[in-house]
């Protein structure tokens, strides 16, 4: 019994050393799914690139939601959303300069970030309870990135690659929740003036607030429960669009007004 927990640990090392080698070397590796099977190991391996982030003194500030789209997850098998962590060094401001070759594969997507003034500890959680924890909502481009080759990934390898986290940029006014339908809000996100997505709040697993509710109750008991200040990117409005140097990218969603990521050439 102890040598299969010794070779289910040391498994779950080589993946996350397989993707920390793919980020030092700026070449995307082979998925993880050949080492591990189950979401259980997947997160596992996250927590271990994790705990290295922390050792290395990056400060995470909040975490983001994926696999929020119905048919995203159809395609790939999942039964659930997912989710990983928001490091300070992961955020860029609106408007000015993304260093596009900090990522190996970038996509944009346009999502609402919800920001926490309050913590959320323990689980479940009621939606009333999560709207009295949000402070404001901020429009937001996540750029995200994959570790794996092509892209080449089943929910496994975007779980244990920190759900394929790369970056984000957010809007610079905050808009509380009151008065705001964020089920119906509508979303365009443009490159260099041209329509490249589009969507609504219904696309993120039914309402914006849902992804959140899910997230808190899905790390309420952990280690690095949801905490005050939390910024949470609750998942993509609308389809995703690969990123080339020099692009502008501007996403509006109807109530928060927009953000624009521009990379650099």
């Amino acid at each position: 019994m102890q040598d299969e927990w010794s070779d289910a640990v040391d498994i779950r090392g080589q993946a996350a050393e397989r993707l920390a080698e793919a980020a030092r070397s700026g070449k995307p590796g082979p998925p993880v799914r050949e080492l591990i099977s189950t979401p259980g190991d997947a997160y596992a391996v996250q927590e271990i690139a994790t705990r290295r982030a922390l050792a290395e003194g990056r400060r995470p500030v909040g975490r983001k939601v994926g696999l929020t789209n119905a048919a995203v997850r159809e395609r790939f098998g999942a039964r659930e959303c997912s989710h990983g962590v928001l490091f300070a060094d992961m955020a860029f401001l609106d408007g000015l300069p993304v260093p596009v070759e900090r990522f190996l594969q970038p996509m944009a997507e346009a999502e609402v970030a919800l920001v926490l003034g309050r913590d959320l500890v323990g689980r479940p959680f009621t939606v009333a309870e999560v709207i009295r924890a949000v402070d404001f909502a901020l429009p937001a481009i996540e750029i995200a990135d994959s570790r794996v080759a092509g892209w080449d990934i089943t929910p496994v390898d975007t779980i244990a690659d920190n759900a394929s986290g790369g970056g984000f940029v957010l809007g610079g006014t905050p808009v509380p929740l009151a008065g705001l339908d964020l089920r119906a809000a509508a979303m365009t996100m443009t490159r260099a003036g041209t329509e490249v997505s589009a969507g609504s709040g219904a696309d993120c697993l039914g309402h914006p607030l849902n992804a959140l509710t899910w997230l808190a109750g899905a790390v309420g008991r952990t280690d690095r429960p949801l905490r005050v200040g939390d910024v949470v990117l609750t998942g993509a409005l609308g389809p995703v669009v690969p990123v080339e140097a020099g692009d502008v990218f501007e996403a509006r969603i109807e109530g928060l007004g927009s953000v624009r990521a521009v990379f650099e050439r």
